[in-house]
């Protein structure tokens, strides 16, 4: 019987791109608890996806904000990764979990912005929201998440998907932002993923020779 360290790195092996990503934040997040004040501050706007930064620079703050956590608790993070992110790259391998990934985090966070950029234009949000502080990996990590659902079996995909609309759709209803407005346009957008999830004709019959 091998021991649980392990299997603990048998399971961190079978999603290599979920725990470097991990470990990055790690180190980042050690920066940010030792970061204080205004100089903190400073360094999350400057990787935030912010209405000036997307103007400007988008190219960039949309790398950068994915390597800083909102927040400076990185153990739930590790959870989350680990039930989520994990699974799906085991299942989707790394270029289409990346794929999903990423045009969760594009498109949320323009549709997000989008939407606060309307509501300034409009005299309904305070301008210095252009400026505002937006970093974390939590777009990416729900559309990965809707995408999971097509993994999960029946009846408790339903359940699965259950669960992720009231809660998302709680804090929609309780508190319209920017923020609420992005996760659950991430999750909307990991399901309209689902041609992702297919195997190609060519690779299912390949798969079926090999087993003969």
């Amino acid at each position: 019987m091998r021991s649980w360290p392990a299997a603990v790195w048998r399971y961190v092996r079978s999603a290599p791109l979920t725990y470097a990503w991990l470990a990055v934040l790690l180190v980042t997040t050690i920066v940010q608890r030792q970061t204080h004040g205004r100089q903190l501050h400073d360094l999350l706007v400057e990787s935030s996806t912010n209405i000036h930064h997307l103007g400007t620079d988008p190219l960039y703050v949309l790398v950068t904000s994915l390597f800083w956590i909102d927040g400076r608790y990185w153990t739930p993070y590790l959870v989350l990764f680990s039930l989520i992110l994990a699974p799906a790259e085991r299942w989707l391998g790394q270029i289409r979990w990346l794929t999903v990934g990423l045009i969760a985090h594009v498109l949320a966070t323009y549709i997000s912005e989008g939407l606060l950029y309307l509501a300034i234009h409009d005299h309904l949000a305070p301008e210095r929201l252009v400026h505002v502080r937006d970093v974390g990996v939590s777009y990416f990590l729900v559309g990965v998440g809707g995408v999971l659902a097509y993994r999960i079996v029946r009846p408790w995909r339903w359940v699965y998907l259950g669960a992720a609309f009231v809660y998302f759709g709680a804090a929609l209803v309780s508190n319209i932002n920017f923020t609420a407005i992005g996760h659950m346009s991430a999750l909307l957008i990991g399901l309209c993923c689902y041609p992702l999830t297919r195997r190609r004709p060519e690779r299912v019959e390949a798969s079926a020779r090999s087993s003969r």
